[in-house]
């Protein structure tokens, strides 16, 4: 599933946020199967994917892990870094080989305290990203779960 354009980075940051946000970023591999994050775990990093595609997932009850959502090129691989406290409400594994730009999420957040524009261009990004998810979780989990599904069509 492609990220909306609000979601997509080049799309969400003005050049002057992109810019200083890329400029604490360190580049990244991870090969397919790695494990990013565990869902109830502490939400110190995020990444923005250069190339290969992330499953998020999601523990249910009595079940295995649903798959949410694949993120790819672009596209931010969580949230919880920037809403305390600041813990994983997803998993999140390298489906395929991962290069990635990764930061450190306290930086980036003492960022966004310094500078209020920057950091409220950055919570609106992240704010939408979870939007996004949050419908993403809903259709798949009534997709796996629900006597007729979501009802969407795809």
């Amino acid at each position: 599933m492609n990220a909306p354009v609000a979601t997509s980075l080049p799309r969400a940051l003005p050049p002057e946020h992109r810019e200083r946000l890329m400029a604490v970023a360190r580049e990244v591999s991870f090969p397919a199967g790695t494990r990013l994050f565990e869902e109830g775990g502490h939400a110190e990093r995020f990444w923005i994917v250069r190339t290969g595609t992330v499953e998020l997932d999601m523990r249910v009850p009595g079940h295995q892990p649903a798959v949410i959502e694949s993120l790819g090129h672009n596209e931010l691989i969580g949230w919880s870094w920037l809403f305390a406290p600041h813990v994983w409400h997803l998993g999140a594994e390298a489906a395929t080989p991962l290069r990635a730009y990764e930061f450190d999420a306290g930086a980036v957040r003492e960022m966004c305290r310094n500078d209020p524009e920057f950091g409220r261009t950055v919570a609106h990004w992240v704010g939408e990203v979870v939007a996004h998810r949050l419908l993403a979780a809903r259709t798949r989990l009534l997709d796996l779960y629900a006597p007729y599904g979501s009802g969407e069509r795809r």
